[in-house]
């Protein structure tokens, strides 16, 4: 049962998404909202296998890019309020571990988290663009 309220289409939707944009060194993929997330992917040398175990260990990353829902509204109030212009509009979050990355979209009320080995970024904005669209189309604009 989903958390997150998507179907089993979308959430492999999404998943495939990533896995092809990504490849073989993309570990997990979660959707996630303010109330809860779903595992939709885990490569199957994680964690046993145990996708229970994962989902545990996986909820200290979505507390975490949570606060991205708050820190993306303050982004686009910046951007209404005409603070920093030259940036543009927010798109993507990817942060770097010795040994990964956690890379997260927002849209709206709906993110999508991913974990990986290796990460070529323009390889990121790629699934980022195609995540977007996916979540825009089928939760609204943000």
């Amino acid at each position: 049962m989903s958390e997150t309220g998507i179907d089993e289409e979308f959430a492999e939707e999404i998943a495939t998404t990533c896995r092809t944009g990504i490849g073989d060194t993309l570990r997990s993929v979660i959707h996630f909202t303010q109330d809860g997330f779903d595992l939709l992917y885990l490569r199957s040398d994680l964690h046993g296998g145990d996708r229970e175990l994962a989902k545990e260990r996986k909820s200290v990353f979505v507390e975490n890019e949570r606060l991205g829902f708050d820190t993306h509204e303050t982004y686009r109030r910046l951007a209404d309020e005409g603070f920093e212009p030259a940036i543009g509009e927010y798109e993507l979050t990817i942060r770097a571990f010795s040994d990964g990355f956690v890379s997260r979209v927002i849209v709206g009320d709906h993110g999508v988290l991913l974990t990986s080995d290796s990460l070529h970024i323009a390889d990121f904005e790629d699934v980022a663009v195609s995540l977007r669209t996916m979540l825009t189309h089928r939760f609204g604009s943000e």
